[in-house]
């Protein structure tokens, strides 16, 4: 009997099948070989991932204990630093230092654009995200708030002429602004030819005009005398326009453009971990199949549009002539990283030798790599890397050692592979307090194969809320953000890439856009992320992204990174002293009575709103309603947040537990109105003792300064088993 069949029985059949038949045939890995390797990796990495998860258990008891003892003290910012140091919470950042990642995508390590991040558990979301690599800017300008719905421009279930003249007249403006002609405007072209190498512009009364920057155009499809498609180029980015007179739209314009077509997400994260609801086995090898899909280019889903029913694959490369005659060849898809989970959970997928489950976030390493060596090692047309490497983001990680563990991981999963090393990348997200705090020695731990890094102020806020736990009672959500440490904890992330040599090799990241449905404010307020020297930030949805993308044409983020690069705030001294300083309610500050109700109502409406579709429709990520009716795309991060914000207010008695266990039940009825024509929703309200999501939200208030890190998962895996037992479907 081989050592894979030995092993069979440690493993979950499902899974072990699942590998066997559809991932390790597509390889050249011997079966035998790999599940010999697979336990013996397990055998070593498991201690390790259980000792840095006591090791977090430790440090945040003694910070309850420093701060226990010295609630009744003068704050003394000098004294705290100086106990975080001596714990080992606070470390050396060292030497400076330049990463050396190699082998990195442009789309990465040189462009600058918006990213998605999509759950990897739904089939045609992961599609779609994967496709906005292109956008149509009339469309997502028609269906958004950019334009005004007042004054007879509303969108309606008609085509609206008004309404579309004025989504032309603002791209044709976009066209100006950053494609300008060397004479007149884009708005009054009647039609554009190729002359040589050249893009020439026709007015009505026959004269013409080049552009003003002439390289900007870099190819063409059709004839040159009637071109059917132009492609402009700035700041790395291409615009696409569609000319077709004939068309819908094309018929209505001047030059006879039907489509102005952006390149809007060049990345976008496939998420196995905050926006997904994946508990056991079963979930699992659902999220492989979609990542095996995309890392094959054959990921496919059916779907019904106007009664008719159509599929959905990934989108093929685009292809152009040059100005000098020679293919012109890009994308159609963006480039895929994606999202593992963190080091804290188990998974069912298998046991170790001496029968406990497995680190979940060591199985992602090893299956999501090697589903990704497909994309890698077999020619495809709808190849991911062009450049051979496999783009791996990993959260929640707390601290050097942490992300130390996770470059050994990586390299002992390389090492399984048979892949070089540092084939994997790795993204860091900090969201971490103990990350923030020693971010620059964060990186020097994977500077080797560091690509990304990001800030995440939902989980940030809420791994402040649980550290400092025992300190005292926080300020209301609204505030915290104004305080000097949010801002420094931007700034640092910024900073400390600059200084470790980012720019030109890895992704700056910022958080989520999280409002869907409020575009026009999107496009007020985002423009901050590049301005501040970010490479990429998210957005959620691929309407968003194409709206996005034209900040990045406002703004040359390669001159912004120089211009901060030579402010010398890479050490990140200033910025930790105010990442030290917890945001928390003054001690002469009170609350009114109206104030207290208001912030938990807020708090406990956005908890049970996306609790009941987590634990009872298995939906990790979804548009959820606020108490104001504002759509808000909510995962994991928000119930972190909300969950601690409120056990922190109980600790120190700003509320009161009967206080919140009526709000819950006042709660319940109003989420079960917003959701009353949800396929399949079970109504919390009518049944309150019952209702598994109602009993999850529950306990991740009351019990939520007992959660490890304040994290979310275990109640949430608890009671989505416990639904998922009950429910006859399963």
């Amino acid at each position: 009997m081989t050592i894979a069949l030995q092993q069979k029985s440690l493993i979950n059949e499902n899974f072990y099948q699942f590998i066997n038949q559809q991932v390790l045939p597509l390889t050249s890995l011997n079966p035998s070989v790999f599940w010999a390797g697979l336990h013996n990796l397990v055998e070593e990495l498991a201690p390790q991932n259980r000792a840095l998860l006591h090791r977090r258990d430790q440090l945040q008891q003694q910070i309850d204990d420093w701060h226990q003892s010295h609630r009744d003290n003068k704050w003394n910012a000098e004294a705290y630093k100086a106990f975080l140091q001596q714990i080992g919470y606070l470390v050396e950042q060292g030497e400076d230092f330049q990463i050396e990642t190699t082998n990195v995508d442009d789309e990465i390590a040189r462009l600058s654009g918006p990213q998605l991040v999509v759950p990897l558990k739904n089939a045609r979301f992961t599609l779609n995200a994967a496709n906005a690599r292109w956008g149509s800017l009339y469309d997502a300008l028609y269906a958004s708030d950019v334009i005004p719905h007042q004054d007879g421009l509303k969108p309606g279930r008609q085509h609206n002429p008004a309404r579309a003249r004025h989504v032309i007249a603002y791209a044709k403006t976009f066209l100006d602004s950053h494609f300008a002609l060397e004479h007149g405007s884009h708005q009054d072209v009647v039609s554009y030819v190729v002359y040589f190498q050249h893009l020439m512009a026709f007015f009505a009364d026959g004269s013409h005009s080049g552009l003003k920057s002439p390289q900007q155009f870099v190819a063409y499809q059709g004839a040159k005398a009637q071109p059917e498609t132009l492609l402009l180029k700035h700041h790395g980015l291409h615009v696409e326009l569609q000319i077709n007179p004939q068309g819908d739209i094309g018929k209505t314009d001047l030059a006879g453009i039907d489509d102005i077509q952006l390149e809007a997400a060049l990345t976008t994260i496939a998420d196995g971990e905050d926006s997904v609801a994946a508990i056991d086995a079963e979930d699992k090898i659902e999220v492989y199949q979609n990542w095996l899909g995309l890392m094959q280019g054959t990921l496919s889903c059916e779907l019904d549009k106007n009664g008719k029913t159509q599929w959905r694959k990934l989108n093929a490369d685009r292809c152009y002539t040059a100005q000098d005659g020679s293919d012109y060849r890009l994308s159609g898809r963006a480039l895929l990283l994606v999202r593992n989970v963190g080091h804290l959970m188990d998974c069912d997928l298998m046991q170790d030798q001496a029968g406990n489950f497995v680190p979940e976030g060591i199985m992602d390493a090893v299956v999501t790599a090697l589903i990704g060596s497909l994309d890698i090692n077999t020619p495809s047309d709808k190849a991911n890397s062009r450049s051979g490497s496999i783009y791996i983001v990993k959260p929640k990680m707390h601290g050097p050692e942490e992300v130390a563990f996770t470059d050994l991981l990586f390299s002992r999963t390389e090492d399984l592979l048979e892949l070089p090393r540092n084939t994997l990348k790795l993204g860091i997200m900090d969201e971490e307090r103990r990350t923030s705090l020693n971010l620059k020695a964060c990186i020097r731990e994977a500077k080797q194969r560091v690509v990304f890094i990001n800030t995440g102020f939902l989980d940030r806020t809420g791994d402040e809320i649980h550290t400092s736990m025992q300190a005292g009672a926080f300020l209301p959500k609204a505030l915290i953000k104004q305080q000097p440490w949010f801002a420094a904890y931007e700034n640092n992330n910024v900073d400390v890439a600059l200084a470790c040599g980012f720019a030109g090799k890895a992704q700056i990241g910022k958080g989520m856009w999280a409002m869907p449905d409020e575009m026009a404010r999107m496009l007020d307020e985002k423009i901050g992320h590049p301005q501040a020297g970010a490479s990429t930030a998210w957005v959620p949805s691929p309407s968003a992204a194409t709206l996005h993308a034209m900040h990045y044409h406002q703004i040359d983020v390669q001159a912004v990174q120089q211009q901060l690069a030579s402010r010398g705030e890479g050490d990140g001294a200033k910025n930790q002293q105010a990442l030290l300083t917890i945001p928390l309610l003054p001690a002469d500050a009170e609350l009114s009575p109206s104030e207290i109700e208001s912030e938990l109502e807020n708090n406990i409406q956005g908890i049970l709103g996306y609790v009941v579709r987590w634990i009872e429709l298995g939906i990790g990520c979804s548009k959820v309603p606020d108490i104001q009716q504002t759509q808000l795309m909510e995962d994991r991060a928000t119930l972190r947040i909300s969950s601690q914000h409120i056990a922190n207010w109980l600790e120190h008695q700003i509320c009161t537990p009967l206080q919140v266990e009526l709000i819950l039940q006042r709660m319940a009825q109003v989420v079960d109105e917003q959701n009353r024509h949800t396929a399949g929703y079970q109504p919390m309200s009518t049944n309150l003792e019952q209702s598994q999501a109602y009993q999850a939200a529950k306990a991740l208030i009351f019990a939520g300064a007992a959660q490890p890190s304040g994290y979310t998962e275990p109640l949430l895996h608890h009671y989505r088993h416990l639904a998922k037992q009950a429910d006859p479907i399963f």
